[in-house]
């Protein structure tokens, strides 16, 4: 009895080992609801509202951001309709917007809950509308992203359309704000970064305001963190230009003119106690003069964020015609530090402005902050117009974060120096070495006006811009600014370089430096560091590597066939060679007495790059796939619908598998269990067995660590070996 429990024990442990191994991952939880206006006619808009419950460390692709960017967006897919057509695309309400540095763009995200919405229109009494919504959910924790699909079917009845039917409407809206006005609500709520709240008994939306202590999410956070330090420091940079520094005394001077003399027979301590008071006087006018600063950039900032707002910024952030833009205001803020031209104002406006400084009081040094920050437009309007134009990625608290920063720098030192006026002393005098720093900042500004280009070049697959063409440009722009450092180069309003400052060596040095580390990417180099900043790897013109002995590409093999079937679609990555296609991949297999290793993937599987990036790329690993492994990619998210022929009805689910991608998924669920990825799978090809049955070892996933990666590989091919021992 004993070794039969003890028998029954290992049993139970090794099946939930093997169920640990493999097993169907869901991460998010969906339900659906219709809002309908009540009573809803024909010609009435209705909206199908989706919410994604999503798992703690987990989070889900959002339908917001580019689908050819990589990540699997969340889509909606209609399956049959009857009574209505859908009215525009899958929107996202509130999504997080965030740069993801494997797929080199901004992607949208949701974390704990999503909510989409679809709108319809309807068109006859009677209105049934069934699909599915397919999505992507992705763990940082675990390293694996999950594929999904949620079925939904609805039915309502509308009735015809009445006469008088839109006064109806028309009365009914200044009662409550329902789906038929929800296009509009939509726009407000995302623009104010307000949530949907949903009442389902009588189907009106409302709309609640996060309130300020509803928590960031650290993408944001960090984000706007990093851009108002940005901001800071390019406020501190333009404190340093001919029509700013120059200023800082002129400012002191005019709240000196507050000081008081001594009167006559007046004794010392009543004379003190004068100072005193107007020295007090005179400070708090001098942080009244620096909040009126902040106070007027910040107010710009505001009014950006409230005309264009989230949606605007979101929709120009990928748009040709805005980038394009973006691009020459930013080449021709360059070109005036550079020298070439002045941006000014009407010099008759400038007047007025100043005479109402005079009137003195709190208006007159509100007016003389005013003064300050018109005069210095030409030299802060290029940097702090760049931050506006920078802030244009989806967030409407960035503008207002960005002018906010950007202002507290440029007040403190007139702040300071009108609060105490003996400290003026210091300060170095203005002279040459402000027109050069202005023209470094152009040089900058140049480099930066590519970036806008290079968005819409990959958008709309220009190829105007390509990896190598950006840093050429980049290189180029850094060897100009180096001899311009070093003095071999001179423009307008510039002083002879008589001799070379310490500052002005180690800067050039610096610049040099920055070329030298550019350099390496023409030639393939990754250049890591500048990944926000450049073109794709994609976009690069590959040098075809031939040695086969350090993970280029592999020695020609007779056996190995001129043409893969979705060879047009797909490609392994480090040259490897290899399969997309499972019954084409076990044939060569078998042909060439090799295990199989499959690599079940994605387009929009981050950390599947990841493993490709940082552990396939290992020699060890390489010669291990490349000599004795024969590799199949099997793309679980690929939409490439499959010929008629080859099209059928998963007995999992009972859906219709139409696509390379829906096919391979559901291979991986049927005969693995399991339907995350990065999965690594090491299979013999024996006729006789199922694929489960010829695995080698238990599946891996996402694993960093390359030892591990070489021992699985190593360990699998032991176990193939042992069985096909004569």
């Amino acid at each position: 009895m004993t070794r039969k429990l003890y028998f029954l024990l290992i049993l139970c442990l090794w099946l939930a080992a093997g169920g640990a191994q493999a097993q169907i991952e869901e991460h998010a939880h969906w339900t659906h609801n219709l809002r309908t206006p009540q009573p809803l006619h024909v010609g009435d808009t209705l909206e199908l509202v989706f919410k994604a419950k999503i798992d703690n460390d987990w989070y889900l692709y959002a339908s917001d951001f580019d689908p050819e960017l990589g990540p699997m967006v969340t889509e909606i897919e209609i399956a049959q309709i009857q009574g209505a057509k859908a009215a525009g695309p899958l929107l996202s309400v509130n999504s997080i917007k965030k740069y993801d540095e494997i797929f080199e763009g901004q992607v949208a995200i949701f974390k704990k809950e999503g909510t989409f919405i679809q709108k319809f229109v309807v068109t006859a009494p009677e209105v049934n509308i069934k699909g599915s919504i397919n999505f992507q959910v992705c763990s940082n924790v675990t390293g694996m992203c999950v594929p999904g699909s949620y079925d939904f079917s609805v039915s309502v009845q509308a009735r015809a359309k009445e006469s008088g039917h839109k006064e109806k409407e028309k009365e009914e809206s200044t009662v409550n704000t329902t789906a038929d006005t929800l296009p509009q609500a939509i726009d407000s709520v995302v623009s104010s970064g307000a949530q949907v709240v949903k009442s389902v008994q009588d189907g009106t939306e409302t709309t609640q305001t996060p309130s300020p202590a509803t928590p960031t999410s650290p993408e944001k956070k960090q984000s706007l963190w990093l851009f108002a330090l940005t901001a800071f420091l390019a406020g501190l940079a333009a404190i340093f230009t001919p029509c700013v520094f120059p200023m800082i005394p002129m400012t002191v001077s005019y709240f000196m003119k507050g000081n008081i003399a001594r009167k006559e027979g007046e004794d010392e301590e009543r004379y003190q106690q004068r100072l005193r008071a107007a020295r007090r006087q005179g400070i708090s006018k001098a942080f009244f003069y620096g909040f009126s600063i902040i106070g007027i950039y910040t107010l710009v900032g505001t009014l950006a964020a409230v005309f264009l707002g989230a949606e605007f910024a979101n929709e120009v952030s990928t748009h040709w015609l805005a980038n394009l833009i973006f691009f020459l205001v930013f080449v021709i803020f360059a070109l005036s530090f550079l020298g070439m031209f002045e941006i000014t104002l009407p010099s008759s406006f400038l007047t007025k402005v100043d005479k109402q400084a005079d009137k003195g009081g709190l208006v007159g040094i509100f007016f003389m902050a005013l003064t300050l920050v018109l005069v210095s437009f030409s030299c802060t309007v290029p940097i702090a117009g760049s931050l506006l134009i920078a802030s244009a990625g989806g967030e409407v608290l960035k503008p207002i974060v960005g002018m906010l920063a950007f202002s507290l720098a440029f007040a403190i030192p007139f702040t300071f120096f009108a609060a105490f006026p003996t400290a003026l002393n210091k300060l170095p005098r203005s002279g040459g070495w402000l027109n050069s720093v202005k023209v470094v900042l152009g040089f900058i500004e140049l480099a930066f006006a590519f970036k806008f280009l290079s968005v819409a070049d990959q958008v709309y697959h220009w190829h105007l811009l390509d990896r190598e063409v950006y840093l050429a440009i980049w290189i180029a722009i850094g060897i100009a600014l180096t001899l311009y450092l070093l003095g071999k180069i001179q423009l307008p309003h510039d002083s002879p370089v008589e001799r070379l400052s310490v500052p002005r060596l180690l800067l050039a040095l610096v610049t040099l430096s920055f070329v030298i580390y550019l350099i390496p990417g023409m030639f393939g180099a990754p250049l890591e560091a500048l990944s926000g900043y450049l073109p794709p790897m994609s976009t690069f013109d590959k040098i075809e590597v031939k040695s086969a002995g350090n993970g280029g590409q592999a020695a020609t093999d007779s056996n190995f066939p001129a043409k893969v079937k979705y060879g047009d679609l797909f490609e392994l990555p480090h040259n490897l060679q290899g399969f997309f296609d499972y019954e084409e991949a076990v044939a060569y297999a078998r042909k060439v007495n090799k295990p199989l290793f499959i690599d079940f993937t994605g387009h929009g599987c981050v950390n599947c790059r990841e493993m490709e990036a940082k552990v396939w790329s290992d020699p060890r690993v390489l010669k291990l796939l490349r000599d004795q492994y024969v590799v199949v990619a099997l793309y679980v998210d690929d939409k490439t619908p499959l010929p008629e022929s080859e099209q059928y009805v998963s007995s999992y689910d009972g859906k219709l598998k139409n696509t390379i991608g829906r096919k391979f998924f559901d291979f991986q669920i049927t005969e693995f269990g399991a339907n995350a990825q990065p999965y690594y799978s090491l299979l013999d090809t024996d006729p006789g067995k199922t694929p489960k049955e010829n695995l080698l070892l238990p599946p891996k996933g996402y694993d960093l660590n390359v030892d591990n990666f070489i021992e699985f590989l190593e360990k699998g091919l032991e176990e193939y070996r042992k069985r096909h021992q004569p």
